[in-house]
């Protein structure tokens, strides 16, 4: 149900949002060298790799620097790539990534080889099912970067503290696992992330 469900929203949301994409496609090209999309490889549904989706938001290479970014200012962050990251906008081609399968609408964001062979026993459950374009932990975490910014190790944080909490938000979901949870967290992303950016 939930993968119908997923096919029909990312097929309707391509269509209705592809005058923003040539727009953002066209400011990215403008504004810096380089690609309009990004991909990464990262671990997904029964931990096979499959490659995530995204507006190029940095500087070339940028990765190879670190895979946490942190501040609202990261300087590997473009100037048009800020406000993609700001207002979301940058996750928006991953509805491809919903479209062929690798991604739901809704399931635990997917992490990096290098985050997920972290994980304990337990933690590794996450990918029993499709990892998603938002969850719990996203709501929550939305101000994520900021929140590394102030921190004197952002990455030590991260794994120490910030992915296990993360992990703890996915298991919500995954203990609900169905259509109605699968709604109220795409209600409350337009209530918490979407409708504050149009205000």
């Amino acid at each position: 149900m939930i993968r119908i469900f997923d096919f029909f929203f990312s097929f309707l949301g391509l269509i209705l949002l592809s005058p923003l994409f040539l727009l953002i496609a066209l400011l990215i090209k403008i504004s810096s060298s380089g690609p309009v999309l990004y991909k990464q490889a990262r671990i997904g549904l029964n931990g096979l790799n499959f490659n995530v989706y995204k507006f190029r938001s940095m500087r070339l290479n940028s990765d190879k620097l670190g895979l946490i970014t942190v501040g609202g200012r990261d300087p590997r962050v473009t100037p048009i790539g800020y406000y993609l990251r700001k207002y979301k906008l940058d996750e928006l081609p991953q509805l491809i990534n919903v479209l062929t399968g690798d991604m739901s609408l809704v399931g635990p964001r997917p992490e990096v080889k290098k985050y997920v062979d972290l994980y304990t026993k337990e933690q590794r459950k996450v990918l029993s099912i499709r990892p998603g374009i938002t969850d719990w932990a996203s709501i929550y975490y939305r101000d994520e970067n900021v929140i590394l910014g102030q921190s004197a190790d952002p990455e030590k944080d991260y794994i120490e503290k910030v992915m296990p909490d993360k992990l703890n938000y996915n298991f919500i979901y995954i203990e609900n696992y169905g259509p109605v949870e699968y709604f109220k967290i795409i209600f409350s992303t337009l209530w918490h992330i979407v409708v504050p950016v149009m205000k």
